[in-house]
């Protein structure tokens, strides 16, 4: 009985989205939106949202701390 001793798997291919090789020219939507598909019908609520989301594209986050989240408000005028 012959064991093979290189158990061969089929070659899987994937994108590397981290490197950009600049071939393409797309601009990708933006995946780290505060808001929810503009459903609130308080406008207050949907310019904090907005605001969340400029400073997360702005700072290029994600996920933003708290203090941030406070330093948003207050650029908004909040003050206890």
């Amino acid at each position: 009985m012959i064991q093979p001793s290189i158990i061969e798997q089929p070659e899987t291919l994937f994108l590397e989205r981290r490197q950009h090789d600049g071939s393409v020219n797309q601009i990708a939507p933006e995946r780290r939106q505060f808001r929810d598909g503009d459903r609130s019908v308080r406008p207050e609520v949907a310019e904090f949202a907005n605001a969340v989301d400029d400073y997360k594209i702005a700072r290029h986050r994600r996920f933003i701390t708290f203090e941030e989240l406070f330093d948003v408000m207050v650029s908004l005028g909040y003050h206890k």
